[in-house]
């Protein structure tokens, strides 16, 4: 489930899914009578409250809630997972596959402590920049301020420190410059956090790239959550470095965790039972099936009452992880108020007061009445990053009952609570509903259950009209999904690549990605029905085949000269990483940034950091800005309509290079403040505010170009702090 810029009601309707489903056949047909929802009338009923009782107290149940509570103090022992990975990561690479929050970050503590006692140096790489600065705060606490650093796109400090926190594009594009310049890279252990990105659509090559360059001179420890093919990742990374890698396990969470079935009527039993599903969860599906058939609306969940009955069995506090945006901030803003003890009142406030102080901004945001009152918060990519750090920092204190979060809490941020709240078993891609991966279930519910805080955890699952709790009680026993290959070829990775290889050279990578690594295990026997598997050969023609095709066309624009060298364009346009670098240096090269301003160079640079359209008309636009950023980006558009050209002919992606985004950037610079920011531009605050962040990286690139381009190079520089400002965190 991806937060877009777009939004998240940009979706097809449910209806339209369930006709979809529908239309599968008997097995469709089956698995829709699985799906139900309340009725008008139920959904009136569900206020929490107990029911006259309609189904026999659960003895297991009973034992199970019995158990709830705060685990005894005791002296911090390792698991022996843990010790395992410590001891032989000073010998080997490590590869280590356990459940989320099953204390994967110690090891890494670890670690790193070992190597810097030998003098060595560490390098952790996160996948999003909120993990990296979370990590960046907690390695100083444990280390020391001095000993620890950070290096995003977007922050630099303390980089000469001993132990870096950073991205692994940052990471990855330290190893382009390694490689370029001939020099080997300053660390002894690098440390790739949240691994199982390796399988990431969008940015599994970034973690690809960074482990085909790594100089096995490194030592490497991996830390991800359980995914089924450890050892089939571990062979691979043998194959190419040449030195052992051990694979270090662990199935077993250290909080136990069990499924419940929320009834409508308020009252809360076991979905599981011992052969399936709970005999009393089969019986109410079938009942909802007939009534399914009445066609009724279902009733909105009240989340209030779900609340309620979470509080009278001492459930709370809970993560509810819902479809979109729009739907976690109704159902934020429509949670009642809460009475306190008065000693966690005191304890409360004197924490957001010192919160608020270090964001003043946040004193006037819409849903600060709700975490005040109802101790309730809203949590996803719409919302500005100073709001989400306040969120899990009053969650992580243990002040609020419940967040209402998109997955994107799933994604590595510490974020535990004893339940995980389930309403629906499916998610929307982007473009349409796909059932729940058993991976993506397991991100969502390895939140449930505080280590040291929680002897259980509970997943809670909701019924509704698009909750599958067959799937959920199937997915729950479902090994994780294999780690599969996404590595693809890019202008950036080309250009960077022929500054330190040649195409032959660059072949032999090829050659040795997982992609290639994957083919030729899966090209073993025959495939079924008598044909023949892909060979690796074949995986890595097409890989070849696609380097090819970048290079001529980099040979075409006159980035890469006829003996696959880089022309002197070529080796300033390789600094340039980004998704459209050919895009941006031909701005440069054509001279269309030549004598802005910082405010408008800023509008212009962030005319290539959105991907997707937006509809947009000019002459409305001219009435909330100055012409002079629409005029240059109009010049701009007409010096890279040749180039476009190009790469359409060469069969290439031509993205738009849209003015709404520039304006809002340049208004942003010239002073204008947030909310009237936001009146001129009709966008999320958390998407401006990535817009902003996302600039700031592309100005960055450009700063780095002071060698070649110092006039420009000091024109972005001067550009930073006037979108960096408050309530933009970075």
């Amino acid at each position: 489930m991806t937060d877009t810029v777009r939004g998240d009601d940009a979706v097809p309707s449910r209806r339209q899914k369930t006709e979809r489903v529908g239309s599968r056949g008997r097995a469709g047909d089956r698995r829709r009578d699985r799906r139900f929802g309340p009725s008008r009338r139920q959904g009136r009923r569900f206020e929490g409250r107990p029911s006259p009782q309609t189904r026999k107290p659960d003895p297991r149940l009973e034992g199970i809630l019995a158990r709830i509570g705060v685990p005894e103090e005791a002296p911090f022992r390792p698991d022996p997972f843990q010790q395992e990975a410590v001891e032989r990561v000073l010998e080997c690479d490590v590869l280590v596959s356990a459940p989320t929050g099953a204390g994967k970050t110690w090891i890494a503590t670890q670690a790193i402590d070992a190597f810097l006692r030998q003098g060595g140096h560490a390098w952790y790489a996160c996948p999003l920049k909120a993990l990296s600065n979370a990590k960046y705060e907690e390695f100083s606490e444990i280390f020391g301020a001095g000993w620890v650093g950070i290096v995003t796109g977007d922050r630099r400090e303390n980089s000469g420190a001993p132990i870096i926190v950073g991205t692994t594009e940052i990471l990855r594009n330290q190893l382009y410059d390694c490689m370029s310049q001939q020099k080997d890279l300053p660390y002894e252990l690098v440390v790739l956090d949240e691994a199982h990105y390796l399988g990431d659509l969008e940015r599994g090559v970034v973690w690809e790239e960074t482990l085909i360059y790594l100089p096995p001179s490194t030592r490497l420890l991996l830390l991800s959550a359980t995914i089924q093919n450890t050892q089939e990742i571990a062979e691979w990374l043998m194959s190419i470095r040449g030195r052992p890698c051990s694979v270090v396990t662990s199935f077993d969470r250290p909080v136990p965790l069990h499924p419940l079935f929320l009834y409508p009527d308020g009252e809360i039993g076991l979905l599981t039972g011992r052969r399936g599903l709970a005999r009393e969860v089969e019986r109410f599906l079938r009942v909802q099936a007939g009534k399914r058939r009445a066609r009724r609306r279902p009733a909105p969940l009240r989340y209030g009452a779900i609340l309620e009955s979470l509080r009278r069995y001492n459930l709370l506090p809970a993560i509810f992880f819902l479809k979109s945006r729009a739907d976690c901030d109704r159902a934020a803003a429509a949670c009642p108020p809460v009475q306190r003890p008065p000693e966690a009142e005191d304890a409360f406030h004197r924490d957001l007061d010192r919160a608020l102080d270090r964001f003043p901004y946040l004193r006037s945001h819409r849903f600060l009445s709700s975490l005040v009152e109802a101790r309730v918060a809203p949590h996803h990519a719409g919302h500005l990053p100073y709001w989400k750090v306040l969120v899990e920092q009053m969650m992580l204190k243990g002040h609020l009952e419940a967040i209402f979060a998109t997955s994107t809490v799933a994604g590595g941020v510490n974020f535990p609570a004893r339940t995980v709240v389930l309403v629906q078993s499916d998610r929307f891609t982007g473009s349409e509903f796909q059932d729940l991966s058993a991976t993506e279930l397991q991100q969502m519910i390895g939140r449930a259950g505080r280590r040291g805080k929680d002897r259980i955890g509970f997943v809670l699952v909701v019924p509704g009209p698009h909750q599958d709790p067959v799937l959920i009680h199937r997915l729950l026993g479902s090994p994780p999904d294999p780690i599969v290959s996404r590595i693809h070829i890019n202008f950036s990775m080309v250009l960077n690549l022929l500054q330190s290889h040649t195409p032959e050279d660059i072949r032999i990578l090829i050659d040795r990605s997982l992609a290639a690594f994957q083919q030729e295990r899966r090209a073993e026997g025959p495939e079924k029905g008598g044909g023949r598997r892909p060979s690796k050969r074949d995986v890595r023609e097409a890989l070849w085949k696609d380097f090819l095709r970048h290079r001529d066309m980099l040979r075409v624009c006159g980035f890469v000269d006829q003996h696959d060298r880089l022309t002197w364009e070529g080796e300033w346009a390789a600094r340039l990483r980004l998704d459209h670098p050919l895009l941006v240096a031909e701005a440069i090269r054509s001279g269309s940034f030549e004598g802005s301003s910082p405010e408008v160079l800023a509008g212009m640079v962030a005319s290539f950091v959105v991907d997707e359209g937006r509809k947009e008309d000019l002459d409305s636009l001219l009435t909330v800005t100055s012409k002079e950023i629409v005029a240059k980006i109009r010049r701009m558009r007409r010096d890279l309509k040749g180039i476009l050209r190009k790469l359409e002919r060469g069969g290439f992606e031509t993205p738009d290079v849209p003015v709404w985004p520039a304006v809002a950037v340049y208004l942003w610079a010239k002073g204008v403040t947030w909310q009237a920011l936001l009146r001129a531009i009709p966008l999320e605050e958390g998407d401006m505010a990535m817009l902003m962040v996302r600039t700031a990286d592309h100005l960055n690139q450009i700063v780095g170009l002071e060698a070649t381009h110092p006039d420009l190079a000091q024109t972005a520089r001067e550009a930073l702090p006037l979108i960096l400002r408050e309530p933009i965190w970075v």
